[in-house]
């Protein structure tokens, strides 16, 4: 009989606990998004979950705004966006769930303006650069550059990347309809790569194979690359953070995964990956 309990004890035990394993790895957080970001979160939740074997993370891009339209819609737990929510969704959230959402600044990024390694122009201003995006400056020759064509590529409305360069150097203007959207920041890189005519933006993590344009302010000030001492002292012009997203404060797993990726652990990752971590 002692035997029989024994056993009826060590089988449910096993049994809990298998469940307990199952509900884990059923119910993962769900992270959605920003493609500026998506390199950076899968590292994150690679490294999180080979520390918390018990944890299930899933990480998708598809953009900032796709990212915003999931976390309203109740289809992902963590929104990266790659820009600020907007207040429109903001109040989209509050009318779903009253809550206006969380956010959380999880790292810092230079928007990089990518050229081809051939190309001889070395920095530009801002209103320069709101110029070719609007289709005001057309040829590299009125930057200094060869008598060619500016070949404009950027990316889909959906991008965090195409709405911040909008409303923050572009002013609100629209983009110019020559510009060439493409569906990811790894698209943009590789177009400028095979044009020497071509330029794009993105994040600085990004920027393999192509060469950075220094931005300046304005025509009487220094220009800054997008690296760490410039971006992390704020005299990059495009400096901006990458946010997380969620619908209310945090708890359990997740509040244990947001802190490790604020941690000095998380916020490493954020330096491997190619981007600035906040401190």
């Amino acid at each position: 009989m002692r035997k029989h309990r024994w056993l009826f004890a060590t089988t449910t035990i096993t049994i809990t606990a298998f469940a307990l394993f199952v509900y884990a790895r059923s119910s993962p957080i769900t992270i959605k998004g920003s493609d500026t970001m998506v390199i950076l979160a899968q590292r994150w939740a690679e490294a999180y979950m080979a520390e918390n074997p018990e944890a299930a993370i899933q990480v998708t891009g598809g953009g900032s705004g796709t990212g915003i339209s999931a976390l309203i819609n109740g289809t992902t737990d963590i929104c990266n966006a790659s820009r600020p929510m907007k207040r429109k969704e903001r109040i989209k959230l509050k009318q779903r769930y009253n809550t206006l959402g969380v956010e959380i600044k999880s790292a810092k990024d230079g928007v990089a303006i990518y050229v081809n390694k051939n190309n001889p122009v070395k920095e530009i201003t801002l209103e320069q650069l709101k110029d070719i995006y609007t289709g005001k400056i057309t040829n590299w020759k009125e930057l200094g550059g060869n008598d060619a064509r500016i070949i404009v590529y950027g990316r889909d409305n959906s991008s965090g990347t195409y709405v911040y360069l909008r409303d923050n150097v572009l002013k609100g203007k629209d983009y110019t309809p020559l510009m060439q959207s493409l569906p990811g920041t790894a698209a943009v890189v590789n177009a400028v790569v095979k044009d020497v005519n071509g330029i794009g933006y993105g994040g600085a993590a990004f920027g393999k194979g192509i060469k950075f344009l220094k931005i300046q302010k304005d025509e009487n000030s220094e220009g800054f690359a997008p690296n760490l001492k410039c971006v992390t002292s704020g005299n990059y012009p495009i400096t901006r953070y990458l946010y997380m997203y969620i619908r209310s404060k945090p708890t359990g797993e997740m509040k244990k995964f947001i802190d490790w990726v604020l941690s000095d652990e998380g916020q490493a990752i954020v330096s491997k990956v190619g981007y600035f971590p906040l401190r």
